[in-house]
């Protein structure tokens, strides 16, 4: 294989963070107290969470304020008399403890890292995120995990990945890969920064963006298969 180095995103490429996320916001919501159907709540809590971590990305907001200000605004939004400060808390303690496997996650990270280095390199909340990989049981197979808390700059920036490369054993460019679900920030920074892609698109999704993957996936499995150049299209 050519690649030595891969790059794997968490959320939603080997985690299923869909349903880490509703178990734990339904988990926290009952924390403080709040009964009855929630779908409504949820959805619009994943609204203003979503349009946070866009400006996260942009630089425009900090990962403190995310933290509790995507709560708040839900309240505030439903006339919810609740504390965002102690959602936030019970929620994310929750994310480490309702952690929820995308198929062929282990297959996968177990085959590369008896060929390379696989690395994590999320956007997510640093301590956050290694409490999930130790509750995943993928960490016997990850060398490094990157988060842009520890580097101070987010996906899609050149900065994260010149910061993520240098906790590698080695590194070049042409051996590395990253694989990750989003175009806006995996796929992109591949190219920015001059490396291999993979999209993972379980959804098969159409690629309307600006970036161009190197390669493209609807299942895990397929990755091993596309970059080696054995994978052939039913």
């Amino acid at each position: 294989m050519k690649h030595k180095l891969f790059l794997f995103d968490l959320d939603d490429t080997l985690l299923d963070f869909k349903a880490s996320e509703r178990l734990s916001f339904v988990r926290t919501m009952r924390e403080l107290g709040l009964e009855g159907e929630l779908e409504n709540l949820f959805q619009q809590y994943q609204a203003i969470n979503l349009a946070l971590w866009r400006a996260f990305e942009l630089g425009s907001v900090s990962k403190d304020l995310l933290k509790v200000e995507r709560f708040r605004q839900t309240f505030d939004a439903n006339g919810l008399d609740l504390d965002p400060a102690r959602a936030s808390s019970v929620y994310l303690d929750s994310l480490s403890e309702t952690v929820v496997l995308v198929e062929g996650a282990q297959r996968l990270c177990e085959s590369l890292s008896a060929v390379g280095e696989v690395g994590i390199i999320t956007n997510g909340v640093h301590h956050i995120q290694h409490r999930r990989i130790a509750s995943s049981g993928l960490g016997g197979h990850i060398a490094f995990v990157a988060t842009s808390e520890a580097c101070g700059h987010a996906k899609p920036d050149s900065r994260f990945f010149d910061y993520t490369v240098k906790m590698a054993r080695s590194f070049s460019k042409q051996e590395t890969v990253i694989v990750g679900d989003r175009l806006d920030a995996d796929i992109l920074g591949a190219n920015r920064f001059g490396i291999d892609s993979c999209w993972f698109n379980p959804g098969r999704l159409a690629n309307d963006s600006e970036a161009l993957p190197s390669w493209e996936v609807a299942s895990l499995d397929e990755v091993i298969p596309v970059l080696t150049g054995r994978y052939i299209s039913a």
